[in-house]
């Protein structure tokens, strides 16, 4: 018998420490683990001011009425201006995801100097980011929220019926009638706005980038895919110089009112919208929950997507079909 072998621990009290120590390192592997497929902050920006434990935020949005005129120098009829303050609040939430270990997880970890199991912790920890990333993109139903592609206080149209036998989808549509879509849509935003917004980022459904990131304007080696015609040219691009932003997002496959693909044209600004994280994901301490039963958890706190400015966005559906 090897007696320099670790003991197996006889009560949960002698197995607290090896416990707490094990959670420690747990929770370190889950902050080194990354959640790519959750990159809601690619595009909604995330807002994580704020007391983390605060019910929720207020805000005020200001307008102004009246406007200069021309006076005389000895006139009493002076234009007067006033601004008006509205105030508008959102309630934050918690949510969370836990694991749990045996005594006998415990004790056997202890005697052949392995780790205890991580991957609960880390499944955890990804529904916690996967809940986040859906809140996000499409809301919550039980708090009543909407998301990034679903807003009711943005405008929608659908695009034009003109493709290959009167189709709205770009798998039939010309290149022009692409960039015609595209631009649309900002100019929806620019006009909406009485030409002060703009504009700045395009969301499309995977299937309508992966179209134009792979088609090209030409035949033979060199020519530009399509995807690279429309960074370069159109109506925001030829104002500002500034190259406009265009990535796919999954949620917007089916997001459109028939089921199909649609298409946000914004401003990517916190003024425009911000996705309130007070609280980023956290591991909590381990705590004995049973005689043999240990449990550790993550939560986080959030109030979902806000668009404050809803007339810096706008939707264009149909740009694709329903998938199948």
């Amino acid at each position: 018998m090897n007696i320099h072998a670790p003991q197996p621990f006889a009560d949960a009290q002698a197995a607290y420490p090896f416990v707490i120590a094990q959670g420690r390192n747990i929770e370190t592997r889950v902050y080194q683990r990354r959640y790519p497929t959750f990159n809601y902050g690619a595009h909604v920006p995330v807002v994580t001011e704020g007391n983390e434990w605060a019910i929720g935020t207020t805000f005020f949005s200001m307008d102004v009425a009246g406007q200069a005129k021309f006076i005389s120098g000895s006139g009493t009829d002076m234009p007067f201006v006033s601004s008006t303050r509205d105030q508008a609040s959102h309630d934050f939430a918690m949510i969370g995801a836990g694991w749990d270990w045996t005594m006998e997880e415990i004790n056997q970890a202890a005697l052949y100097g392995t780790n205890l199991r991580d991957t609960d912790a880390m499944t955890a920890s990804s529904e916690i980011e996967r809940l986040l990333n859906t809140i996000a993109m499409s809301g919550s139903t039980e708090k009543n929220w909407t998301g990034f592609v679903n807003d009711a206080t943005v405008s929608r149209a659908d695009v034009a019926a003109d493709g290959t036998s009167s189709s709205q989808f770009w798998s039939a549509k010309s290149v022009d009638q692409i960039l015609r879509d595209i631009n649309l849509a900002l100019t929806t935003v620019r006009t909406q706005t009485s030409e002060v917004e703009w504009a700045d980022a395009i969301r499309i459904p995977p299937e309508a980038f992966r179209d134009i990131a792979t088609r090209r304007l030409g035949s033979g080696d060199g020519m530009i895919t399509v995807l690279e015609y429309l960074r370069r040219n159109n109506i925001y691009t030829a104002e500002t110089g500034q190259a406009l932003d265009i990535q796919p997002l999954r949620e917007l496959a089916t997001a459109s009112n028939d089921g199909g693909g649609r298409m946000v044209a914004y401003r990517r600004d916190t003024e425009v919208l911000r996705f309130h994280l007070p609280m980023p994901r956290r591991v909590l301490q381990p705590r004995q929950k049973s005689i043999m039963g240990w449990e550790q958890g993550s939560i986080a706190r959030t109030g979902g997507t806000e668009i404050r400015l809803p007339g810096a966005m706008t939707y264009l559906d149909e740009i694709t079909a329903v998938p199948s």
